[in-house]
Formats: structure tokens, C-alpha cells, sequence
């Protein structure tokens, strides 16, 4: 039987003043880029849960997640494709979304 793999988590949400996605970041702020996130490891998770918590409390955000992820070169990227969709933007639009920002803009 094999070992299940575990990933260092983001907190994933939906700002409540605009339905953007957010995520938690370092200090308790919610940033917009994933790459700003605040990494917690497996064991971490309860405390991005509570964290959580206190914001929609707060009224803050709505639907906190903690969700998987991966880091390397090419940064924080989340391991279902549904997360990377919602912390980029449409996969056959990469002019739109999150990710249009990381285009290189002709001069």
C-alpha cells in the first residue's frame, strides 16, 4: 500500500465586496496572486481552516478553501486544474484573467 502524498496548502477564497478570488497571505492579508500565498504545510491545514474562519466572520470572504499545491520553478501552481483555472484565469484565453497580466505587452 502506498503512502498518499501530501502537499503544502494555499487558502483559497472569493473576496466578499467583489467575488474576486483571493488568497490568504503572509500577516492575515488576502492577496490576488497566488504567488503571494501563504504556504502552510499538510500539517498546517486546521490553522489555514481557522484563519478561514475569522475572515468570513470578519466578512471578508466566502468559501475558504485550503487547496494543494506545488512550488518550483515555475512558482506556486495548485495540483487540480480546476484551482490553476481559478488562480489564472480561462485555459484557451490566456488573454484574459489573472494570467493576462503576465503576458508580455507588445510595445
Amino acid at each position: 500500500m502506498s503512502a498518499k502524498l501530501q502537499y503544502p496548502k494555499v487558502l483559497a477564497a472569493n473576496r466578499l465586496s467583489d467575488g474576486e478570488v483571493v488568497w490568504l497571505g503572509h500577516g492575515g492579508a488576502w492577496v490576488e496572486a497566488i504567488e503571494e500565498a501563504r504556504l502552510f504545510q499538510p500539517q498546517e491545514a486546521d490553522a489555514a481552516i481557522e484563519a478561514g474562519a475569522r475572515a468570513v466572520a470578519a466578512g471578508l470572504v466566502v468559501d475558504p478553501d485550503p487547496i494543494d499545491v506545488t512550488t518550483g520553478p515555475e512558482g506556486v501552481v495548485p495540483v487540480r486544474l480546476r484551482e490553476r483555472i481559478r488562480a489564472l484565469g480561462p485555459t484557451i484565453r490566456t488573454d484574459l484573467g489573472k494570467q493576462a497580466s503576465r503576458l508580455p505587452r507588445a510595445a
